[in-house]
């Protein structure tokens, strides 16, 4: 049976995202952030397994999130390999500043895995990948990574790390909404960077392997949950 993903953005790098392949399904949400950052999760948001790229207020609010099922949440926040309810979850350390983690420390990818299926969540990416990152992060379908610039990487280093990784579908995240504190670019600059002129706008995004694009690539900006 086909593996397929649902996917809600909830500001920032926060997402839920639904996994499920055959009879197995499991649930999970990245980087939750706390309400000072200026936005606020819902208190209805559940899942199986959360994930933290790095301990900071717009990433680590893990406490916002319940579990879904009997089973207490499992929390990732560290590079290893994971499994949960058929959801393969591989970590992968990355510096979060030019200087190799000396200013602002170390940031977590990852990459996530379902049946044929596969997402690279970028965190707090802060500097050009190198090549062991690169090779962890070969073959994914989905891309979602910061373009705002500040702390991340911007519209220019985003766009030349999409060529590097050539992703069927690209979400970007990190960027200037309305209510955040933090100052970021909008998401304008990286869609006019990547050319990308009439962007798909979703709320929920619903994937299988077949509804990846074979030829163009597809960008995908999502509208708040």
């Amino acid at each position: 049976m086909a593996a397929s993903l649902t996917i809600s953005w909830h500001g920032i790098s926060c997402f839920s995202i639904e996994a499920k392949h055959g009879d197995a399904v499991a649930n999970l949400v990245t980087d939750p952030f706390d309400p000072s950052v200026g936005l606020k999760l819902s208190r209805a948001l559940a899942a199986d397994v959360v994930t933290v790229s790095h301990d900071h207020l717009g990433h680590n609010n893990v406490a916002a999130v319940k579990a879904a099922g009997e089973k207490p949440l499992m929390v990732v926040d560290a590079p290893g390999e994971y499994e949960v309810g058929g959801l393969f979850i591989y970590g992968i350390a990355a510096p979060h500043d030019p200087a190799g983690g000396a200013e602002r420390g170390f940031t977590t990818l990852y990459r996530f895995e379902v049946g044929d299926l596969s997402v690279a969540h970028l965190g707090d990416l802060g500097t050009p990948i190198v090549d062991a990152q690169r090779a962890a992060l070969e073959d994914i379908d989905i891309l979602m990574l910061p373009v705002g610039g500040g702390p991340t990487i911007g519209a220019k280093e985003a766009v030349e790390l999409v060529s590097a990784l050539e992703p069927r579908i690209v979400i970007p995240m990190h960027y200037a909404i309305p209510g955040l504190k933090d100052k970021r670019e909008s998401v304008d600059r990286f869609l006019k960077e990547i050319a990308a002129a009439k962007p798909e706008r979703t709320a929920k995004l619903k994937l299988t392997k077949k509804d990846l694009p074979t030829e163009e690539m597809r960008v995908v900006v999502m509208e708040l949950e």
